[in-house]
């Protein structure tokens, strides 16, 4: 393999990196917006628009660093992410509910398991901007400290959901 043929692999690599995140960020905002629709003036939804306002915020982020790096959304992945949402509404049965609670702590399940993969992706990006310069422009601990912060929100939502639907009739 020529030396070109390897950094456009590396770049394919990384865009391809980038791009899944992006399309997950896309799922979990699909998610976000029908648990605020599904909780409306009940107190889940401040939580879940706040929540939607961050993870948006990161969203961005991640968006402005795939155009600095030349890079192109890739809209297959963002209609991926959108379809995936929309099949696990299946699986996801959302209602304010007694029933609808075990679609709630799904749905959170998968927030914290998104949001951890973010965490991991910004201190990824940290590691590899020791080598690759231009990704040097983001503050990565601030972000990966913000993603720690969500995760944990989310996180003791979830248990919170748990202990209410795994205890014994």
């Amino acid at each position: 393999m020529r030396v070109s043929d390897s950094a456009v692999s590396k770049s394919d690599d990384l865009s391809s990196y980038l791009n899944d995140h992006l399309a997950g960020s896309v799922g979990a905002l699909e998610l976000l917006d029908r648990l605020i629709e599904t909780y409306e003036g009940k107190p889940l939804e401040r939580f879940f628009r706040d929540l939607r306002g961050d993870i948006q915020r990161d969203q961005e982020k991640l968006q402005e660093l795939i155009r600095e790096l030349g890079e192109e959304e890739s809209a297959v992945r963002k209609a991926g992410a959108w379809v995936v949402e929309k099949f696990s509404r299946a699986k996801i049965s959302l209602s304010d509910s007694r029933a609808g609670e075990m679609g709630l702590f799904l749905a959170l399940e998968s927030l914290v398991l998104g949001i951890t993969g973010k965490q991991s992706l910004w201190r990824a990006l940290a590691a590899a901007s020791a080598t690759m310069p231009q990704l040097g422009r983001l503050d990565y601990s601030e972000l990966e400290k913000r993603a720690e912060a969500q995760r944990d929100q989310v996180e003791a939502k979830r248990l919170e959901i748990a202990r209410d639907i795994f205890q014994p009739d």
